[in-house]
This record gives structure tokens, sequence and C-alpha cells, in this order.
């Protein structure tokens, strides 16, 4: 296990992340849920979890084999903005991974709802 956390908060990941991604704690705020998400793809076989922190009518065409995948060796998040206004919220990031090329980034601006009390990643806007 790695010392930081994967999501970059430089927290170490069993205070961090691992709570989230192991069912123990649920993220209060958009951007805990994203980033626990981030490091969820950052090491692969969290697909459960990922599916489960996706807004339901938004996943209809996902399996927890397909989301449990490592499809990129992610390497770097940055958090460019992020907020909340009562059941919405928004998180604006770069991620970047490694390619045969070098280094490749997604910049996305996320939405998240909360339902009672969880929030969900309903999609992004790729910038």
């Amino acid at each position: 296990m790695q010392n930081h956390c994967y999501c970059g908060s430089a927290k170490l990941y069993q205070d961090c992340c691992r709570p989230f991604l192991h069912g123990l704690a649920v993220a209060a705020t958009p951007e805990q849920l994203m980033r626990s998400r981030y490091s969820a793809y950052a090491q692969g076989n969290f697909g459960e979890y990922l599916l489960a922190t996706w807004f339901p009518p938004m996943a209809t065409d996902l399996t927890v084999a397909s989301l449990s995948e490592k499809t990129h060796d992610w390497c770097d998040l940055a958090i460019l903005d992020s907020g909340k206004s009562g059941d919405s919220g928004w998180v604006e990031f770069k991620a970047d991974f490694r390619t045969p090329d070098g280094i490749d980034s997604l910049h996305e601006r996320s939405v998240f709802t909360r339902i009672n009390t969880k929030w969900f990643y309903v999609g992004g806007e790729i910038k």
C-alpha cells in the first residue's frame, strides 16, 4: 500500500480515500467523492465502489467488471475548483496519466447530486 493518497491530498491513504473505498465512510462533499473515485480508478479493481457512487439513472450501461479495469496509469490530480449549493455540487479537475508517448491529461468539470446524505457522480463536461 502506498503511504500518501492517490488523490494528491497530501494525506495518508488510510486517512483519506481508503475509508470511502472500503465502505467505512461516506463522502461528505463532492470533492471528497471525486477524490475517492479518482483513487478507485488509479488503483483499479474498485468497480463496485465506482458503480455505487454513480447517479443510478446515468449508470445504466455500466458494469462492475468494466469499471474495475485499470485502463490508464493515473499519476497526478489537481483540483481547480469545487463547490456545492444545496443538493448540487461540482468539481473541476485536471488528471494526468502516462501514455507510451509521455503524459496526457483529462480536464473535466464533474457534476454531483446529493440524495438524502449521499453524494453521487452524475457526469462531466470535458474541457
